[in-house]
């Protein structure tokens, strides 16, 4: 694991964090949390998300049912109940349909209201299977060699407007492609590219 400094000096201080990750590279990010904190995962309602949420309960880690995007009122609030309670939170930022690498909004709202910073976090694995969803989740295969990476943290001021709240989406978005990207790059996997955005309504 690359950077795990990171989250150490922050819970050496007592900060919660929440915690982002792409929603194609979810399937190992449960194994990068081997901290005492406590540790939840915001999972979509849909199937496939039920079976994750079922899957990282083994592993200690606790859900949050719903998305922060869409009907994310009570969602919310569960976060920052657990957030306050000292606890962290991870966040697919294109959860629960995509598009596929494109950040939404509700990570950076949550942590502007919360007042916590987000951490980046990837993985990538060789060899591994890129399943045909929407996503392209990277499921690696047994003994598969892989890197778990953190990334620096991203603070969001309390006291951000729109073009604030837009401007850092965008860059939470370029940070997590980034070290996804180079990861693949060093284990020579061929990743999937970001799927195109979504167009703005007008």
């Amino acid at each position: 694991m690359e950077r795990a400094d990171i989250p150490t000096t922050l819970l050496c201080k007592k900060q919660p964090f929440i915690v982002a990750f792409w929603h194609g590279r979810l399937f190992m990010t449960a194994t990068a949390w081997n901290f005492e904190r406590p540790f939840n995962m915001v999972i979509s309602e849909h199937p496939d998300g039920q079976l994750i949420s079922g899957t990282v309960k083994h592993l200690g880690i606790s859900t949050i049912s719903g998305s922060t995007t869409r009907g994310g009122s009570k969602v919310l609030r569960q976060l920052l109940r657990s957030l306050n309670k000292g606890e962290c939170t991870g966040i697919t930022p294109d959860g629960p349909r995509g598009p596929r690498m494109r950040a939404k909004k509700g990570v950076i709202e949550a942590a502007k209201i919360s007042g916590v910073p987000i951490i980046p976090l990837t993985y990538s694995a060789r060899p591994s299977l890129l399943i045909s969803s929407w996503d392209r989740l990277m499921i690696p295969f047994p003994f598969a060699s892989g890197i778990i990476k953190w990334g620096e943290p991203v603070y969001v001021p309390n006291n951000s407007n729109s073009i604030n709240i837009q401007n850092l989406t965008k860059n939470i978005e370029e940070v997590l492609n980034q070290i996804t990207m180079d990861l693949d790059k060093r284990l020579g996997v061929i990743g999937p590219n970001p799927a195109e955005p979504e167009k703005e309504k007008r």
